[in-house]
């Protein structure tokens, strides 16, 4: 399946991290990574670096992933047209946090949710609890 065709997104750690483990993969997925490979741009919150690392690290303890495919995957996604928006201390402990509250969401998942209003960007998540969020506050989401 196809994504409808953007310039930018706001991708989350979900997406991400489905592109390096197959049983993760769908459709979807897939073609947000062709997407991506075919000059659209990607931006995420300063938190994605530390959830992806973070999951990526998980797999490599429970062996679901060895050393140096996780360095592989690393090296693939600083390939990617992906840019990290620089953390605004203020921005995170007002309008995230009133985010996070008035969504019932995690401040992580929040995170996405501003940067895509602010940027009046789509955005691209498998949590439905985010999907949610983002439909009920006017945030285009990214279809397969």
């Amino acid at each position: 399946m196809k994504v409808s065709v953007t310039k930018k997104l706001v991708i989350d750690a979900s997406v991400t991290l489905a592109w390096f483990f197959p049983d993760e993969a769908t459709s979807y997925t897939d073609s947000l990574l062709d997407l991506l490979a075919s000059g659209s741009e990607a931006v995420v919150p300063a938190i994605w670096p530390f959830e992806v690392t973070n999951a990526l690290l998980t797999a490599e303890r429970r062996k679901r992933v060895t050393t140096a495919q996780l360095s592989g995957m690393l090296k693939r996604l600083t390939e990617l047209p992906i840019s990290v928006e620089p953390i605004i201390v203020n921005r995170a402990f007002e309008q995230i946090l009133s985010l996070a509250r008035a969504k019932l969401l995690t401040s992580y998942d929040a995170a996405y949710l501003e940067l895509a209003l602010r940027e009046s960007l789509p955005l691209a998540t498998l949590d439905e609890q985010l999907r949610k969020a983002a439909r009920i506050s006017g945030v285009s989401l990214m279809r397969s």
